[in-house]
């Protein structure tokens, strides 16, 4: 079964200094029919005026993922962690007991565009922690997160596997699952899903498959989760 989730269906958020699209609930947009799909919690398409961001704030027992696709994202929190994130950078931070951050535009003259997704942990009250890395552009699927961190993978505290798909116009991909349910969240392009064509903010859940299958009707890019 495949469920989509249309990008103009989205719950959206205008602060001026910040443009954000949420594909569950999240913040003052609620609706009991998106509250998550297993694991996954939150999926927001951000846009982060120049010079802006998110100041110092608290988080704990979630596994968060920020992905960029355009511009320079700075991190820093109460680890001593702090870094500059751009394009083909993923970051996983383990919030855990407890750990405050910051997440600002890195510059003051070009606004940045990622996605913040939030996993719920397979534990509660572990030590937070943060980790980053550069993943190469590649036709194909990149696995970007795991448990355990395979592949060269970055590690994260639930039993899920984020792949990046990056696809040539006509080139396809599949994934065996090694669970019955994933989400696609499409970045740019358009891409087929089993007859259902999907563009840059759509979304779909995938339930009860062993494999999925993209087309690619231009060039596309893509993210996956297959969760457990």
């Amino acid at each position: 079964m495949i469920t989509l989730r249309p990008a103009a269906e989205r719950g959206h958020a205008d602060f001026g200094w910040l443009d954000s699209r949420h594909s569950f609930s999240f913040g003052s947009y609620s609706d009991p029919e998106h509250m998550g799909f297993g694991h996954l919690r939150v999926i927001n398409e951000d846009r982060v005026a120049p010079g802006a961001g998110f100041g110092p704030h608290s988080h704990r027992d979630m596994e968060i993922v920020s992905y960029v696709v355009e511009g320079r994202l700075a991190h820093r929190d109460s680890t001593g962690s702090a870094g500059i994130i751009t394009p083909g950078e993923v970051q996983v931070m383990s919030a855990g007991s407890g750990i405050r951050h910051s997440e600002m535009n890195g510059s003051d003259t070009e606004g940045v565009h990622f996605l913040q997704i939030w996993l719920l942990p397979a534990r509660t009250g572990t030590a937070p922690g943060y980790r980053q890395a550069r993943f190469e552009p590649a036709d194909g699927l990149t696995l970007l997160v795991s448990p355990g961190g395979r592949e060269g993978s970055l590690s994260i505290g639930q039993d899920v596997d984020l792949y990046r798909a990056s696809l040539p116009e006509g080139g396809s991909t599949r994934l065996e699952l090694r669970g019955s349910r994933a989400w696609i969240q499409v970045i740019e392009g358009v891409i087929e899903l089993e007859g259902a064509r999907l563009s840059a903010g759509d979304g779909a859940a995938v339930e009860q498959h062993t494999a999925i299958e993209l087309q690619a009707l231009s060039r596309a890019e893509a993210l996956l989760f297959d969760l457990q």
